[in-house]
């Protein structure tokens, strides 16, 4: 019997069709920058203090500047350590605008009792708006914006389920572009949202037309479509890593496109307009062959491989009507294999802490970048800059190296450079600014190394659950990364790099308890994992040569 890979070695393991194929799905990859942090943008929150109607007719009279009416209406409160005015108090005073006079100064109250804002906020935010302006996220409502983050990862978590089952029942293709259309019309309901609650639902919708992120692309039909099932097996890792590249692309729009759409609901259509252009992939990708031999439809899967091997200006010579899947496993897994044996159990707690602190770290580094009052689009830009030297650090280190060592340091860098960052002073900003950056460069890595170590750190018959499994971490940290970031430097602006240089040591400190995984076959069953030395074993045996001890 003929299996798909004989048939690949023949069609080409990356040819033509599967190039055509690649870039056509890279390009999905790019507006899920904004899709993933573009709160960044469209949350942005502000400066701001509260407002006082009674003031709007003498600061117009007067010429008095919005600083002269926040000192007028706000006193000063202890933040971080330093005497500010505050953004969610106001003095206690039946304000009368006709009795007051041009002197600022002279008007300003003394000790008077406080109370929270009655009217309003103003916002300092040169003419743009994010949801957080338009629906007064601030204050108290502030935990409201990492709710907004959140639902999206809800989303995700219960996405990743039902798009993962539809692919399996009706196809790659065919859940790919339900998945665009889920995506397109709840982006666009997002744009629309009349108030927050409806936002929020929207939110959780467009969450859920994606599958997690942290598998290493849009929807999980890339990753079993292309990259899994028509690319030959050496270039699985490359073609997965470049097309993380991609995301890195969409980083480096996302604060150009924000700088010129000053509104957050267009800038919503702009990131959700891709997602609709890509339905014409109806035309352009083919079902997976693999997938329809699965289903029995050898006569389409036969019909599919002869177009791919004729793009690829390649000739069949083998039966392929004898086509078989050389995929089917009679196995079934289930999550009790993840955790039955020692050995199987230290790997699925190692892996799974680390999918968390992945995410946690990742989305925390970048979503900082809204708080730091600086230039959030210079900040972002450059933040985006650093994933492509992470995509060639792992494509350089992993086949020299190996894994653990690589996957381990960048864990210690990311978490080194949030204690650092933590403790250098603002006056050195460029220094903190390049040392924050060194940790975001680290984390990226470890993030992107996760997703196939994890795959090739359990047994072929339950390594899709294993990782499915293991990644719903990655979902749980995205729920749990804005509330750690925002509730934790209301109380001090560094607190938040302290949590996540303390997770991403602990997690570099884990990685160097899995075993190597570099020039070993992939396990095929549990006790490949459990005595690896019989795997080591095999492998001699099978290239005839004697191990030395």
């Amino acid at each position: 019997m003929t299996t798909f890979d004989d048939i690949l070695e023949e069609a080409g393991k990356f040819g033509r069709c599967q190039k055509r194929i690649f870039a056509l799905l890279c390009m999905v990859s790019m507006p899920w920058a904004g899709v993933y942090v573009g709160i960044v943008f469209q949350g942005f929150t502000p400066d701001h203090w509260c407002r006082v109607p009674a003031l709007d007719e003498a600061r117009r009279t007067c010429g008095w500047s919005p600083a002269d009416g926040r000192r007028l209406t706000a006193p000063l409160v202890n933040v971080s350590g330093e005497l500010q005015y505050s953004a969610c108090l106001q003095y206690d005073v039946a304000w009368n605008a006709s009795a007051l006079t041009c002197d600022a100064e002279e008007a300003e109250p003394d000790a008077t009792p406080t109370t929270t804002c009655q009217h309003g906020w103003e916002y300092d935010y040169e003419g743009r708006q994010s949801f957080v302006t338009e629906f007064d996220l601030v204050c108290s409502n502030a935990w409201l914006v990492d709710l907004y983050q959140s639902t999206l990862n809800v989303g995700f978590l219960i996405g990743s389920v039902a798009i993962g089952y539809l692919a399996d029942r009706f196809g790659r293709k065919m859940s790919f572009l339900m998945s665009s259309l889920l995506n397109g019309i709840a982006g666009i309901l997002v744009a629309v949202a009349p108030n927050y609650a409806s936002l929020l639902v929207f939110r959780t919708l467009y969450g859920f037309g994606f599958c997690r992120p942290g598998l290493g692309s849009i929807c999980l039909c890339f990753r079993l479509f292309s990259v899994t099932e028509i690319v030959g097996v050496e270039y699985r890792r490359t073609v997965g890593v470049i097309y993380q590249m991609f995301f890195s692309v969409g980083i480096l729009i996302l604060p150009l496109a924000a700088y010129y759409i000053s509104d957050w609901r267009w800038l919503q259509v702009f990131i959700t307009i891709p997602y609709i252009v890509f339905l014409v992939y109806y035309w352009f990708i083919p079902e997976s062959p693999r997938w329809l031999l699965s289903q029995n439809q050898k006569a389409k899967a036969v019909e599919i491989t002869e177009a791919m091997a004729k793009e690829n200006h390649m000739t069949l010579s083998k039966n392929i009507e004898t086509l078989t899947d050389d995929n089917a496993d009679s196995t079934t897994a289930s999550f009790m294999d993840l955790i039955r044996t020692p050995k199987m159990r230290k790997h699925t707690f190692i892996l799974s802490y680390n999918w968390f602190t992945s995410a946690v770290v990742y989305q925390g580094l970048i979503m900082r970048l809204g708080i730091l009052g600086g230039n959030v689009y210079l900040d972002f830009l450059i933040a985006g800059l650093l994933e492509f030297p992470a995509a060639f650090l792992i494509l350089f280190t992993i086949e020299r190296i190996g894994r653990r060592l690589p996957f381990a340091s960048a864990n210690f860098v990311a978490g080194a450079a949030c204690f650092i960052t933590a403790f250098i002073p603002e006056s050195m900003f460029w220094f903190k600014t390049v040392v924050a950056c060194i940790g975001r460069l680290g984390i990226t890595m470890a993030f992107e190394m996760v997703v196939f170590v994890n795959t090739e750190l359990y047994p072929t018959f339950v390594r899709n659950l294993g990782v499915s499994v293991c990644s719903t971490l990655c979902d749980i940290g995205g729920i749990v990364a804005p509330f750690l970031l925002y509730r934790l430097a209301v109380i001090w602006l560094e607190l938040p790099l302290i949590i996540f240089g303390s997770l991403a040591f602990l997690a570099g400190g884990l990685v160097l308890m899995l075993p190597e995984t570099r020039g070993v076959p992939l396990p095929d069953t549990i006790d490949d994992i459990e005595f690896p030395e019989r795997l080591v074993s095999t492998l001699y045996e099978t290239c005839d040569l004697i191990p030395v001890r």
